[in-house]
């Protein structure tokens, strides 16, 4: 069989009836890819290579420098910390996802918020318990790299590639910028390897002559199906858009049973895979009627949408600089950037690219089959551009959540590499194996070059080492102060996740001080819009005595205050803390971090929220001190008691015109309130709540037509305050013995 023979319906067939069929692939011997897995030393220096271009790139040769993270600032700490809930066994699949050390004394509840690739999140984190978490976050770093090299030279291989370019190839998709440039900030995104194993089971299903569910390519469709759904979301939506596409060729061709069957139960397995690894958000979420963690919003999907012209576009940090002078004048002249640069194809990339596109064009005008990676990227691109299928379900559909599909560009950079080395294999076949190595290790060498980015100076990693080393120090001298379980409340407050911190507070920095340490538990990490942390934002606004008066009664032992949060560095609320006696703290070598030793009360109490928190059916913000509805007006609130609690709540209610609102809790009617536009005032003396979240809601019941409060016609009433306490009286925000 020549080179190419079998290489499938992506580099000589098309899609339809009349394409050709390859054979051989479906049957692929299995004791051959034992042998190319565990017996070929090439597989074996490529990632020796891989790993030590990683190295090279950040650097990390001494057992020092394996324990500094990569990258330690935006998204970069929250990756850090979903590896350490998972070390702490916090983040056990189907178990409620509460970490215990964040959000403290509840936990931080995160079942609303999925983890991707939640599998090699306990891997690491397990990992993190002998070598450290700063050391497991590398190797998982260095996995991304290795892992999609080995797999685009497996695939490679598959289609009968000669080994130097598949070796070529492997190292350009390994290192193609849209996933090694992401780093640990976008850790989920830059893991690859299932997209060569993605691309080629898809051409199974639509091209094998018999896809055999015991054969090698039945085992590759199916295990790679369980891979994607266990991964990022986003590369099981593309994924399942090419499957869904070589089932349709399937059934329009030449309409093979095994095939069809083998590729809808792909499709099938992958799906279940990805709701068994995410069940805790749908059977252990408290609040399903709250306000989502992440929202996203359809101008995000024109933002973020793959803009073609940007395959073409190097970065303005290019190593080159006439390469990087274009990426510059794309920076001026342009007006709607997303993720910048980040789907740049790389030169040999683009060179693939231009190439198919004259292969698909000599094949139009001869009336032939097109190419199947040309069909293919066609597809991704429609559906991924900004303005393509993608706006088009945000718009019509309210299906948002998949904003940033110029991610799907790793399935393109696969897709093309792969016909580059596959081509270049059949161009080469005749030359001396000598000139021929040499020409492979040419374009991985220019190519690499030419795709990864410059590294960090040697003043920005020492940078990162200094911070790492100060929290790390920071955090050795608070446990050694403080008793295993201490609590430690965090200054500014900021919920969890996205949200814009203050002035020089990065994104995620309050996790740093929960990474560096073993045994305390810190206020930062509660999940917003939750009533679970609805008293850390009341609490937050207390004058310093009151502040100190209300965490010490809940039992906390430390106050850190983060000046990067503050615009005068926190100056006046240190100066009023040292005034009122608390003068023993604790601060980090950077002198960002302040930690103020308190004295907890012997006997503490769980802190009460003093308001309800508002869920679903409320506008985001206050019109003349009024939150409007637009409908049913949901609220929560937190009992964090063994046992039921009395209160006494408030509310202070207005409504365009005379109506009638029904206040439930957990179902039952207990009271309907007449309203209108005069603010009418209601007190429930003794409302017992149960333990945990309580819900509840206000809905209106009768439809009013008056104008004079009403600026938006979908309002139906308005919430003007809401106060809740105990009911003996005790303090709003400490009461109940633990």
């Amino acid at each position: 069989m020549r080179a190419t023979e079998g290489a499938w319906f992506l580099w000589s067939g098309g899609w339809g009836p009349g394409a050709r069929v390859h054979s051989g692939l479906a049957y692929f011997p299995l004791k051959k890819l034992f042998t190319l897995l565990t017996a070929s030393w090439r597989a074996g220096l490529l990632v020796a290579v891989t790993a030590l271009i990683w190295c090279a790139h950040y650097d990390k040769w001494t057992v020092a420098d394996w324990q500094v993270p990569t990258d330690y600032g935006g998204d970069a700490p929250e990756i850090l910390a979903q590896m350490q809930a998972a070390a702490d066994g916090d983040t056990l699949p189907l178990l409620p996802k509460v970490i215990d050390r964040l959000g403290a004394p509840f936990g931080a509840d995160w079942n609303g918020y999925p983890t991707p690739d939640k599998l090699l999140m306990l891997v690491l984190g397990g990992l993190a318990r002998f070598i450290g978490l700063f050391a497991a976050a590398n190797v998982g770093m260095i996995l991304t790299q290795v892992t999609a090299a080995l797999s685009f030279y497996l695939v490679a291989r598959w289609l009968r590639c000669r080994w130097e370019w598949a070796w070529a190839g492997a190292l350009l998709f390994a290192f193609s910028y849209p996933t090694f440039h992401r780093g640990l900030a976008h850790f989920s995104v830059a893991i690859t390897w299932t997209v060569p194993l993605g691309v080629l089971a898809a051409g199974l299903v639509a091209r094998s002559r018999r896809l055999d569910w015991r054969s090698a390519g039945g085992l590759v469709c199916l295990g790679t199906a369980v891979a994607l759904g266990v991964s990022t979301p986003y590369n099981l939506l593309f994924w399942l858009q090419l499957m869904t596409w070589a089932v349709v060729a399937q059934w329009y061709g030449a309409r093979r049973r095994d095939n069809l069957r083998l590729g809808l139960a792909a499709m099938a397995l992958a799906v279940a895979a990805f709701v068994a690894v995410n069940l805790e958000f749908w059977i252990h979420t408290q609040e399903p009627a709250g306000l989502p963690l992440v929202t996203r919003n359809y101008a995000g999907t024109e933002i973020y949408a793959l803009k073609p012209m940007e395959l073409f576009i190097p970065p303005v940090f290019h190593r080159w600089e006439a390469f990087a002078f274009l990426g510059h004048r794309y920076v001026r002249w342009s007006l709607w950037r997303g993720e910048v640069f980040l789907p740049y194809l790389g030169i040999f990339g683009i060179a693939g690219l231009l190439w198919l596109a004259a292969v698909a064009a000599r094949r139009i005008f001869a009336r032939q089959p097109l190419p199947g990676p040309f069909l293919a990227i066609g597809w991704l691109v429609a559906y991924a551009a900004v303005g393509g299928l993608t706006n088009v379900v945000a718009l019509f559909g309210g299906v948002q959540i998949f904003r940033a599909t110029n991610r799907v560009v790793p399935f393109i950079a696969g897709l093309v590499l792969i016909f580059l080395v596959t081509r270049l294999s059949r161009l080469t076949r005749r030359w001396p194996s000598g000139l021929r190595l040499g020409a492979a290790l040419g374009v991985a060498a220019v190519g690499l070059l030419d795709q990864i980015p410059r590294p960090d100076s040697a003043a920005e990693r020492q940078a990162t080492a200094a911070d790492a080393r100060a929290d790390l120090q920071l955090g050795r001298e608070l446990e050694a102060v403080l008793p295993p379980g201490a609590m430690v409340f965090q200054l500014p407050v900021m919920g969890f996740p996205e949200v814009a911190p203050p002035y020089g507070l990065s994104d995620y920095e309050l996790f740093r001080p929960y990474l560096t340490t073993r045994t305390l538990r810190f206020s930062y990490g509660a999940a917003k819009f939750r009533a679970r942390s609805q008293w850390q934002g009341e609490v937050a606004k207390l004058p310093a005595p009151a502040l100190v008066a209300r965490l010490e009664a809940g039992g906390f032992a430390a106050l850190e205050i983060n000046r990067k949060g503050y615009a005068d560095r926190a100056e006046p609320i240190l100066r009023e803390l040292e005034a009122m006696g608390y003068t023993r703290r604790l601060e980090d070598a950077g002198e960002n971090r302040v930690v103020v030793l308190l004295r907890p009360a012997t006997a503490p109490s769980w802190p009460l929220a003093g308001t309800l928190t508002l869920g679903q059916g409320w506008q985001s913000g206050l019109e003349d001190g009024v939150r409007w509805a637009t409908g049913d007006g949901v609220f929560s609130y937190f009992n964090p008691c063994a046992h039921p609690l009395e209160v006494e709540l408030e509310l202070t209610l207005v409504a365009p015109a005379a109506g009638e609102v029904a206040l439930e809790l957990a179902g039952r009617t207990l009271r309907v309130i007449p309203v209108d536009e005069t603010p009418v005032v209601v007190r429930l003396p003794r409302l017992v709540l149960r333990p945990g979240v309580n819900r509840g809601a206000l809905r209106p019941r009768a439809a009013t037509d008056g104008t004079s409060l009403r600026r938006d016609p979908s309002w139906t009433f308005g919430l003007k305050d809401a106060s809740i306490k105990a009911a003996a009286g005790a303090d709003t925000l400490v009461s109940v013995v633990r």
